[in-house]
């Protein structure tokens, strides 16, 4: 029997010996594949956690809200979408390693493509009235009754330069990071398809899991990098290098600190670039191993021929034909899918949930920044070191209890929807778990220490600054000696300040001077207070929680999946799972994070303003109202999945049902029919020996 072999150039070759076209180790170029995979696994994780990371620093640099984060975050998914179709498609009829190739650099460009406004906008300005200057001594008047510097700072900023505004307002920079984006999703989407299906095609069918495992593994890893590299970067500020440092008078922890977000897309984007180099070396094809069923034909053509008598060379020309059956038959495959029950509540509800953890993780870093007065720096850090490795530690642990106990269908839908309650559950606590507000004069309380204020842009105006004509609209936060934070020197009401940059304090600040029992020349320095003990206590019980419910949830994950893999015709799975990723990309990775952002913007106080006019980024947030939109927008998707779960059970516990009584009737028809062969041959034996034809036997008899 002749065998065809495909060699690294996609020819065939006809060889007379058998063993010629098989091996039963794992080929080094498979072994250099899984390598590389796992490496471009690494850095399309990294690359896409770093982005999660830098949401404040973006929103800060170009003075955009929440909402407009999200529609950014989201177009990694619409780039995804646009190509994942005729990417799996054709991509498994093409070389596939240098497709994944291709796509790795198409990512690396997209990478480079969102670092670059950086190059291109200038240096980032902070609008301050600190003096910069170390060597200057002379005292700066922060609220004297006629400044230039007021003037300048006013309402409207009408007297800067037309031509940096025209410059500024021409192109929104932030488009240039969005097309990046949308890049970076063009550019991953052959990585898994292609990598999975050339490690299945070519591995042992024994080693075949292990090596999927192996890839996915090394993903894992991947944000924990990058939110390390986030939180790097975002203690490094933005023009570092172009700058003297000695001058920047803001610190990590105000809320207009930009870090070095740009150069943490450069080092993703280089070494996602370097992951795309050894694919190009790599052959289309492998010698079969020896344990596949069919060796005479490549495993693109056994995806499309289905019990074919013979196979020769030729088989490649029954393609098109097989193709046109397929099209044909994909109409009723997709409505027989689609009539599955189970299968339509399992997609809704891992839906809504995708939506619940999606928008969770895209804010939680700055809901850590903006409640509990961290760091983005530190934020980025926690998640890297704590929540992500308790995820990948739960999603782990989740397939162990599920092998060890050998759960079916059934028992992985309760294992998974308990660990989800119960995640549920704990995760009501962080409700709990509140700080009050910052005691921002004007804004959270009045000038006179009444907490409770509803903010107005009047309400920053008092008796003690009202000649001073400040700006209502600048955001120079100074602390106060009695724990208050003031909107900015001017409207703390000082004349005078003395020192330098950081170092700087404003004296003779009569609004500061608001209690009878308080002495008349009261200081500030710059920078918001950080006062509020109760958020540093409650903050190490929340970071446990936040682990132990990370953890809880997450066991429910391999469960989850393999519920759905389990609960269709096997003929059906390549489609359910395509429709699975299509459904929650477009329903939950694209709209999730535009909608929590914009729920987010609407619990801010104090917005900032671009230079040229209209409105930045937000400075401060309402923290308890923040606490409960974030929170309660989590916490009410997953409630309405539960809901949805109770119905999915009962269809469940139906379709179980039906499938064991489909398998009792079936063992009794075939109960039957071995009756029905048993007496037939027992009647044909007592025709037998009845019969006179063979004395011998009746003798022996």
């Amino acid at each position: 029997m002749k065998k065809i072999d495909t060699t690294a150039a996609g020819s065939w070759t006809v060889h007379n010996n058998p063993a010629s076209s098989v091996v039963k180790n794992c080929h080094p170029n498979l072994k250099t594949f899984l390598a590389a995979l796992s490496f471009a696994y690494f850095a399309k994780a990294l690359s896409g956690s770093y982005m999660k990371s830098t949401i404040t620093q973006l929103e800060r640099r170009f003075d955009i809200p929440s909402y407009l984060i999200g529609i950014i975050d989201g177009s990694f998914e619409i780039g995804n979408l646009l190509v994942i179709a005729f990417v799996s498609y054709f991509g498994a009829k093409l070389h596939r390693p240098k497709i994944i190739a291709i796509g790795c650099v198409l990512m690396s460009l997209g990478t480079f493509l969102i670092a670059m406004p950086h190059f291109v906008i200038g240096r980032y300005k902070i609008e301050t009235t600190i003096r910069a200057s170390v060597n200057s001594t002379n005292n700066l008047s922060p609220c004297p009754a006629s400044s230039p510097e007021s003037s300048r700072a006013g309402d409207r900023p009408s007297i800067l330069p037309s031509r940096g505004c025209e410059q500024e307002s021409s192109v929104s920079m932030w488009i240039y990071v969005l097309l990046g984006n949308v890049l970076r999703g063009i550019g991953e989407t052959p990585v898994q398809p292609l990598g999975i299906s050339y490690i299945d095609d070519y591995a042992q069918s024994e080693n075949a899991a292990l090596y999927i495992g192996c890839v996915q593994t090394i993903a894992i890893i991947g944000p924990v990098f990058g939110y390390l590299l986030g939180s790097l970067c975002a203690r490094i500020y933005v023009d570092i290098g172009y700058v003297d440092m000695e001058t920047v008078t803001i610190t990590p922890a105000d809320a207009r600190w930009v870090g070095a977000w740009w150069l943490g897309y450069l080092i993703a984007g280089t070494i996602t670039l370097m992951s795309a180099v050894p694919f190009w070396f790599l052959p289309k094809s492998l010698p079969m191993p020896v344990d596949k069923h069919d060796h005479s034909c490549t495993p693109e053509q056994t995806r499309f021929i289905k019990d074919s008598p013979t196979m020769d060379h030729k088989i490649r020309q029954e393609e098109p034909a097989n193709l046109h059956l397929m099209a044909s038959e994909f109409v009723p495959t997709l409505k027989s899918l689609l009539g599955n029950p189970v299968y339509i509540i399992y997609l809704c509800v891992t839906i809504i949930q995708f939506n619940s953890l999606i928008g969770m993780v895209t804010y939680k870093p700055k809901y850590i920044e903006q409640h509990y007065g961290q760091s983005a720096s530190k934020a980025n850090f926690l998640m890297g070191m704590i929540n992500i490795p308790a995820v990948a530690f739960g999603m782990f642990s989740g397939g162990v209890i599920m092998k060890k106990y050998k759960l079916g269908v059934m028992g992985a839908a309760k294992f998974a929807f308990g660990t989800s309650l119960l995640g549920y559950f704990l995760s009501l606590l962080f409700l709990a778990m509140g700080c009050e507000n910052s005691k921002v004069a004007g804004i959270t309380v009045s000038y006179s220490g009444v907490e409770g204020l509803s903010y107005q842009g009047r309400s920053l105006l008092a008796d003690c600054n009202l000649g001073c004509m400040c700006s209502k609209r600048e955001w120079d936060p100074v602390c106060g000696d009695n724990g208050i934070t003031y909107v900015s020197p001017c409207l703390a009401g000082c004349t005078s300040s003395t020192g330098s940059g950081r170092n700087t304090v404003f004296d003779n600040c009569s609004c500061i001077a608001g209690g009878n029992n308080q002495p008349a020349n009261l200081t500030a320095t710059p920078g918001q207070c950080s006062h509020r003990e109760n958020c540093d206590k409650v903050f190490p019980y929340f970071l446990a929680l936040s682990v132990l419910s990370s953890f809880i949830i997450s066991l429910g994950g391999t469960p989850g999946f393999m519920l759905l893999v389990r609960c269709i015709k096997p003929e059906l799975k390549s489609l359910a799972l395509g429709i699975y990723t299509l459904a929650t990309r477009t329903l939950a990775g694209i709209p999730a994070p535009i909608y929590f952002g914009a729920a987010i913007d609407t619990t801010c106080l104090k917005w900032g303003y671009k230079t040229c006019g209209g409105r930045g980024a937000c400075r401060i947030y309402n923290t308890s109202v923040y606490r409960t939109v974030y929170l309660g927008l989590t916490l009410g998707l997953r409630t309405v999945s539960f809901l949805l779960c109770i119905w999915g059970f009962a269809l469940l516990r139906r379709h179980i049902k039906r499938e064991e009584e489909k398998a009792l009737t079936n063992g009794n028809a075939e109960l039957e029919s071995l009756r029905k062969e048993e007496n037939s041959f027992i009647h044909c034996e007592q025709l037998m020996l009845t019969s006179d034809c063979n004395p011998d036997r009746e003798t022996h008899l």
